[in-house]
């Protein structure tokens, strides 16, 4: 079948079935092992994207947008504290020796969250590794979860470069146009955003499971997971905002809150896995595995 072939009453379908098959898989159980990996990823992840983005842009502005994303999510709090991390992690002189083992902490800790998040998309892509050569399939993975991260620093690099034109046009239309086109302009900012978070989900969901996928396949399934994802940021933003569950917790409530923050959207990720699994099996490509992985009996 084609993608042309899918009308309302089918896609209402493959809803039915992806939430049935999301809610098999447990993954509120896969989410909350993500979580844990990302919670000492996260400060690694963030360095990698700032000081290899760094080189093309200022380290100040890239670290400042992040912080301001962090901080609309998981409130002013959070994004202190995660600042804090940045600054002793990036602005402290070390020697050599100590910056090169610096250096591969940060790798390694950097893509444990997306290793965890590549075992959950095997289980719902129903394939695992064979078990030999898994000291090679380990530094493959590790390579392509590297691979990964400097992508979303490149696209993070896109925005920050793509906001600052918009800025300066915003302001020159300001100045000889009608007020109007100032909301084409915020739309077209939004739209974009969109793009770019599909790009980096569609490569989440071609690159990193063990399975051989072609990328049709996956485009209408990063896009319903981005819709997903912003509306999820959304809400929970408005949550965090409200009710504070992080003050609870006291001098921990940040580390709570990042914990929550990736576990839900998780949620919504493998969700938008499933879509596209269901997507790709009845009207697509269909999956399978890569040749260095095997389907789970």
């Amino acid at each position: 079948m084609k993608y042309k072939a899918i009308n309302i009453k089918s896609f209402l379908k493959i809803l039915i079935t992806t939430y049935k098959n999301w809610n098999a898989n447990e993954p509120f159980q896969m989410s909350a092992a993500v979580s844990y990996y990302a919670l000492f990823s996260f400060p690694a992840l963030l360095i990698i994207i700032i000081q290899s983005t760094g080189i093309f842009y200022k380290k100040n502005e890239i670290k400042g947008k992040i912080i301001r994303e962090i901080s609309e999510v998981l409130g002013k709090d959070t994004a202190e504290t995660i600042e804090v991390m940045l600054k002793n992690g990036i602005d402290q002189e070390q020697p050599a020796l100590v910056i090169l083992i610096g250096i591969i902490t940060l790798l390694y800790g950097a893509t444990g969250m997306f290793i965890a998040l590549q075992k959950s998309l095997n289980t719902i892509w129903g394939v695992r590794p064979k078990p030999k050569n898994e000291i090679l399939k380990m530094i493959k993975d590790r390579i392509f979860s590297l691979g990964l991260i400097l992508m979303i620093g490149f696209l993070l690099l896109t925005s920050l470069v793509l906001t600052a034109l918009i800025t300066a046009t915003t302001d020159w239309i300001s100045l000889h146009f009608p007020d109007f086109m100032i909301y084409v302009i915020q739309t077209f900012n939004f739209i974009l955003s969109l793009v770019l978070i599909t790009v980096l989900f569609a490569m989440i969901f071609k690159i990193l499971p063990d399975v051989k996928m072609k990328w049709k396949d996956v485009w209408l399934g990063a896009f319903i997971t981005t819709i997903l994802f912003s509306i999820g940021k959304s809400a929970l933003g408005i949550y965090f905002g409200t009710v504070n569950p992080g003050s609870t917790f006291g001098a921990a409530g940040s580390v709570i809150l990042i914990l929550l923050w990736v576990s839900y959207s998780s949620l919504i990720l493998f969700f938008g896995a499933e879509f596209t699994k269901v997507l790709a099996s009845k009207f697509g490509s269909g999956i399978h595995p890569a040749t260095y992985a095997e389907k789970i009996i």
